[in-house]
């Protein structure tokens, strides 16, 4: 079992800037991809940001630019720099890790991201 906690949500102005982190319970860098989902009410939950073992990372069309996701192997944390915020980023956070091949999976508990105009 691995245990997420993200961490880092809150208020901020359009064009500001948040970090989120995700703390892992155990080190699982070597085996699992992380991700950053997200979910804005009334709708679902959507990819954000990944990264594999080996450092490459991923985004999605809609926050590439903006934000980065990275490692800190030694710490056991993902973390989320989120850049040039719009209201449209306003969702709860979510921090996943998963295991290629496998259903293995877990999920984080989410963390609030509220952007005001």
């Amino acid at each position: 079992q691995v245990q997420l906690v993200e961490s880092g949500g809150g208020l901020v102005q359009a064009g500001g800037s948040l970090r989120l982190s995700c703390a892992a319970s155990r080190n699982i860098f070597s085996s699992h991809v992380m991700d950053w989902y997200r979910q804005a009410p009334g709708k679902q939950r959507e990819f954000v940001a990944s990264i594999k073992n080996f450092g490459y990372t991923n985004y999605a069309d809609s926050v590439k630019a903006r934000f980065t996701i990275s490692r800190d192997n030694a710490k056991n944390t993902v973390n989320l720099q989120m850049n040039s915020l719009k209201t449209e980023d306003t969702a709860v956070y979510y921090c996943h890790a998963r295991q290629p091949g496998r259903l293995e999976n877990y999920w984080g508990q989410g963390t609030q991201v509220t952007v005001l105009s």
